[in-house]
């Protein structure tokens, strides 16, 4: 049986010593050396075909960068189709005593062909219920009591959310007290987490208490925010930043929305962001979870670094 391999790590075909990312669709350009690999390994039987078109190891590419990808993937596979049709065209001409009927032409080497993989007896691996893993930027994040993975296509970054859902007081929707999403940065070259953490922390607030992508207002609008504290912190064995506001909203009593910004330990080692925002309401978690959360946060498969915010992690103006 043939399908489309799954997002994973794979040996990366134009450099066998290092693991690249595969996302389902593309190559991506993230890549890792098997000594970082501390995720759970692809089934046995699933590889990706090689990108003739990779050189050389580059920066995260941008959101725009991934349709790009997508549309050089549909342009391989298209290019493979007419392959297949000349190939049949001539074939058949042959069959039927035509003269002209020659050998069937050759695939292009530069052409890639659509990745596919054989179904893998393999067992497959468990996922671990505590824990939140984030395969792409190599960190895993706790899942503490209150909160849970979540499920379904609508998310498109690996999110943990609050169980229970309210009616929101401004537009329409069901809305809920607390998330926490994952981020690779790609829109900027920026490596200092301070100045990601600044620079993010208002598109993050606009995310969860602004418009949605149907210009939905699901608390009436941001109204005004105040910066609680901000301050370095330890995450994943790696320093970090963190910026957080309280943010007063139209409709609701508003909440408090945190980025924090880190480098990842695999691939190229990109930077990555986690934002977090609980509601001010009598059943949303408590905000010391924000603290529980970051300082949870490891690299994929080790448990032994980490670091959050201490008693010792004082704010800076």
């Amino acid at each position: 049986m043939s399908m489309t391999p799954p997002p994973g790590w794979y040996p990366d075909p134009n450099q066998p010593a290092v693991e690249r990312w595969w996302d389902g669709t593309a190559w991506t350009e993230h890549r890792r050396t098997p000594g970082n690999a501390q995720a759970t390994p692809a089934p046995q039987g699933f590889g990706p075909a090689p990108d003739p078109a990779a050189t050389a190891v580059t920066a995260p590419a941008s959101s725009s960068g991934g349709g790009r990808a997508k549309i050089i993937a549909l342009a391989a596979a298209g290019a493979v189709l007419v392959a297949s049709i000349v190939t049949g065209v001539v074939v058949l001409g042959k069959d039927d005593g035509d003269p002209r009927g020659g050998p069937a032409p050759s695939r292009s080497a530069t052409t890639a062909p659509e990745p596919t993989a054989t179904k893998s007896t393999s067992p497959s691996p468990t996922a671990d219920p505590n824990v939140l893993v984030d395969d792409l930027n190599g960190v895993t994040i706790p899942v503490i009591d209150g909160w849970e993975k979540a499920e379904g296509a609508v998310h498109d970054v690996p999110t943990l959310q609050t169980p229970d859902t309210f009616d929101c007081p401004g537009d329409p929707g069901m809305c809920r007290y607390g998330e926490v999403t994952s981020h690779t940065v790609t829109s900027t070259d920026e490596t200092s987490p301070k100045a990601l953490a600044r620079g993010d922390i208002k598109d993050a607030t606009d995310s969860v208490y602004g418009k949605d992508v149907l210009d939905n207002e699901h608390y009436g609008g941001v109204t005004g925010h105040q910066k609680v504290k901000e301050g370095t912190v330890a995450v994943a064995g790696r320093s970090g930043y963190y910026v957080r506001w309280k943010v007063r909203t139209g409709k609701g009593a508003g909440g408090h929305v945190q980025s924090v910004a880190f480098k990842s330990s695999v691939g190229s080692e990109p930077m990555v962001i986690v934002r977090l925002s609980i509601d001010i309401a009598e059943d949303a978690p408590p905000l010391s979870d924000m603290d529980r959360i970051v300082k949870g946060i490891r690299s994929s498969g080790d448990s032994a670094t980490g670091g959050g915010v201490g008693e010792d992690v004082g704010a800076t103006p």
